[in-house]
């Protein structure tokens, strides 16, 4: 027979490429900070990840299919499309164990983007084997075209969004990740022919394809926004907020107020605390005089000494705490600074920077709150 023309919906076309960017934001928001958790923890996040990341590329990929338009009733095999989903879901688990399981080296974010992309587009062709009355049939350049684009995007997206794990790359990997999935979809549509088939059966689908495909996204957003509230905060704690202490009850005025105990507690010596960070699947400890400066990321921080910056599980009012009489001096609400590893300072109008000679570290902001704390400790 005949290839027919086939055209889109586009608003179904649109809903599923919000779909790809808010499974792609949720997946990658996820396993932010995993490599510092336990193995049994990283595994139970890795799984809502898979879930969420797998579930959305297909989500995209089916909403978008749903979307396709053609001159004559077409639906989908329940069993293959199953199928179709459970791949992509199997696939994206794999590359992220990879990623959170031991050393994570360039060779190995090529790797699990390659795997990711394998699995989109080996998720894509199980998906449309599970067309009834109607026959895909695939041409040797669409089929190579979008292999290619799948691969590649799929890298370039695990690349930016995993080669710094900040707040900016995992908005921008994905922005990459859910268009790699969107494009991919449509050059691979773009290179195929559907030809109709005769039908042996007056069985059809029990509701249309639009009533489906809202099913599909409104499942999609609410899954994903259930992961996020349950386990995930991409927006920064207010770390000054967290050291606030809990209001005390006034005393009893019938009753004189008991004195408090002396604190027993010996003074810490300043340079001779230890501060654990994460390195290779392990806690390590380094002397607080070693550590340069201390940087709040969300509920965690980022220590900066002179071999590099690592990943430490306490938070920002954790650290002014535990470093107390370690002669650190907190310049900013996000920063702790160690005054004998500053370089140079400057004051900039209200503000100031101080300056490190550091090859991850070159300076740190001073707010106009601690700027007067900061000089008088410099001497300055």
């Amino acid at each position: 027979m005949e290839p027919v023309a086939f055209t889109h919906n586009l608003w179904l076309v649109a809903a599923s490429l919000c779909v790809a960017l808010m499974a792609g934001f949720t997946g990658l928001s996820l396993t932010k900070g995993l490599s510092a958790q336990s193995a049994a923890h990283r595994k139970v996040v890795i799984t809502f990840a898979a879930v969420a990341l797998g579930g959305g590329i297909w989500s995209m990929h089916f909403v978008a299919m749903l979307g396709l338009q053609l001159p004559f009733v077409f639906y989908y095999d329940a069993a293959i499309t199953l199928a179709s989903a459970l791949v992509a879901i199997l696939v994206v688990g794999l590359a992220l164990l990879m990623l959170h399981f031991g050393r994570r080296t360039r060779q190995k974010l090529v790797l699990a983007g390659a795997v990711v992309g394998v699995g989109i587009i080996a998720m894509h062709y199980i998906g449309m084997s599970a067309l009834e009355m109607c026959r895909a049939v695939y041409t040797p350049l669409g089929m190579t075209l979008s292999i290619l684009s799948s691969v590649v995007l799929s890298v370039v997206a695990f690349g930016i969004a995993y080669g710094k794990r900040k707040h900016r790359n995992i908005l921008l990997g994905t922005a990459v990740f859910g268009g790699a999935v969107f494009a991919v979809h449509f050059i691979a549509v773009a290179g195929t022919r559907f030809e109709p088939l005769v039908a042996t059966t007056q069985v059809g689908p029990l509701i249309g394809n639009e009533a489906l495909a809202i099913g599909v996204v409104l499942s999609s957003f609410a899954l994903c926004g259930a992961f996020l509230l349950s386990t995930t905060t991409f927006l920064p704690a207010d770390p000054v907020a967290e050291a606030k202490p809990a209001p005390q009850p006034a005393p009893d005025a019938a009753m004189p107020a008991a004195q408090p105990e002396p604190d027993r507690t010996p003074d810490p010596v300043p340079g001779t605390g230890k501060v654990p960070y994460e390195h290779d699947g392990r806690t390590h400890f380094v002397d607080a005089g070693s550590v340069a400066a201390i940087r709040a990321e969300g509920h965690y921080t980022y220590i900066y000494t002179r071999t590099g910056h690592f990943f430490c599980a306490w938070s920002i009012a954790e650290a002014a705490k535990r470093l107390a009489g370690a002669n650190f001096i907190q310049t900013h609400r996000s920063y702790l600074v160690n005054p004998a590893m500053v370089s140079g300072f400057e004051r900039l109008k209200d503000t100031g920077v101080c300056y490190f000679g550091l090859p991850d570290l070159t300076k740190v902001p001073v707010s106009r709150s601690r700027l007067k704390d900061v000089r008088e400790v410099l001497g300055v």
